[in-house]
């Protein structure tokens, strides 16, 4: 009987230490930015990529049913002050003072999601201004939508970018997208922005998914790191600057024009139709593991018909469904899903830091994992994209042309997205 006792007291030790261990290590992921890669990429290295996957699964979908039993009496939330009357926008500067003025950002108001069911000022955009150059129009704009009847807490947030006005720029991370071919491997990723842009900086979000999530394409400075999928949603840059959202097939064949690519999951919206696999919110191909559709952190990059307004969202506790509503909802025709999880999911704009000039991040709202030194200073381990003025002379970094298609000539740049 003593023998059968202490058995019995430790088995109780070692279920308390694990249940405290698991405790821990939630704790930790939820508090500490570098400690869900961690963890994370230790657990595939010890028990695999798709059990991980599974485990992720389980714990998202326990965390969404505790949510949904202690906060199912809340009401949508306000994040920031909306005002009752916007300012009236400015108009925009342009490089040179003999081209003619552009019209000034103002893109219109989405309005509520669910209109029973939304916080103080959902729908409507706000100026981003920069705090750096009082005066100046908003070069951004930001909105918050609660889209998901059924979680008051899941929050779309949706920032629309002036493309007339703003380039956007891709980052290949220290270790993603992992290469698959030698030329991708002997590319040397700084990781960082360039710090020649870092005083018209705007702003910074996340990338895509790991190589060994999907295998989506990346090419840049004229070298493919990894080689693009067929049916994968392709983000795509052009030379003169114009942007694309598309299914790769779609746009390969511009391939020499493109400054640069980066893929996705099969695109959420398509020329304004949604994806099959996301009728009936089953969302397959856009959760954690591109199986399932968990409750979590999620990112999205979209584009309206004319192309002039870049789309860029994180959410919280969202299916895929949430996510694609949201983005749709505000305009956007062709939308790309990138990151999931916990601690990928970000954006971020730039200020000065406390006593003196140098920058620091700050996030677009709270919940969201970020430090200061984002994109900036913290060599980055996955791949981003930042944005930035056009209108500061400064060339983009990754401006390649294939030397088969390059003009003998330099013409200037068109101005007419591709078709």
């Amino acid at each position: 009987m003593p023998r059968r006792g202490r058995w019995r007291r430790i088995l109780l030790w070692l279920f308390g230490s694990g249940v405290l261990l698991v405790a821990l290590t939630y704790w930790a992921v939820h508090r500490f930015e570098w400690a869900g890669p961690l963890v994370a990429n230790s657990l595939r290295a010890v028990i695999g990529v798709d059990n991980v996957a599974h485990l992720e699964d389980l714990v998202y979908a326990a965390e969404d049913r505790v949510n949904r039993l202690t906060r199912k009496d809340e009401r949508p939330q306000a994040h920031w002050q909306v005002p009752a009357v916007a300012p009236a926008p400015s108009v925009a500067p342009v490089a040179s003072s003999n081209a003619p003025s552009l019209p000034p950002f103002a893109p219109q108001d989405p309005g509520p999601a669910l209109k029973a069911w939304s916080a103080p000022g959902d729908g409507k955009w706000v100026p981003m201004l920069d705090a750096r150059r009082p005066g100046e129009p908003a070069y951004m704009m930001k909105t918050l939508l609660h889209p998901d009847a059924g979680r008051s807490w899941a929050e779309v947030f949706v920032v629309a970018v002036d493309l007339r006005r703003v380039r956007m720029y891709a980052v290949a991370g220290t270790r993603e997208p992992a290469a698959d071919s030698p030329e991708g491997e002997k590319y040397e990723r700084a990781a960082l922005i360039p710090s020649a842009h870092d005083e018209e900086l705007l702003g910074a979000f996340n990338g895509g998914f790991m190589t060994e999530h999907g295998g989506y394409g990346m090419k840049l400075d004229g070298v493919t790191l990894v080689k693009p999928k067929p049916n994968a949603c392709t983000m795509a840059v052009y030379a003169d600057d114009s942007v694309r959202i598309a299914p790769w097939k779609d746009i390969a064949a511009d391939e020499p024009r493109m400054r640069w690519f980066r893929q996705a999951p099969e695109c959420m919206w398509s020329n304004d139709t949604l994806h099959p696999g996301l009728v009936g919110g089953k969302g397959l191909k856009w959760g954690a593991t591109l199986d399932g559709d968990p409750v979590l952190n999620r990112s999205a990059i979209g584009l309206p018909a004319d192309r002039d307004v870049l789309y860029v969202s994180i959410t919280n506790h969202s299916t895929a469904r949430v996510l694609a509503d949201g983005m749709h909802h505000c305009g956007a025709v062709d939308v790309a899903q990138l990151d999931v999880n916990w601690s990928y999911p970000k954006v971020v704009t730039f200020e000065a830091g406390e006593g003196g000039p140098e920058r620091k991040a700050v996030a677009l709202a709270e919940g969201f994992e970020y430090s200061p030194d984002e994109y900036i200073r913290k060599k980055q381990r996955r791949d981003f994209f930042y944005l930035m003025r056009k209108d500061t002379g400064l060339v983009p970094p990754s401006d390649y042309v294939a030397p088969s298609t390059a003009p003998s000539a330099s013409p200037a740049p068109s101005t007419t997205p591709p078709p």
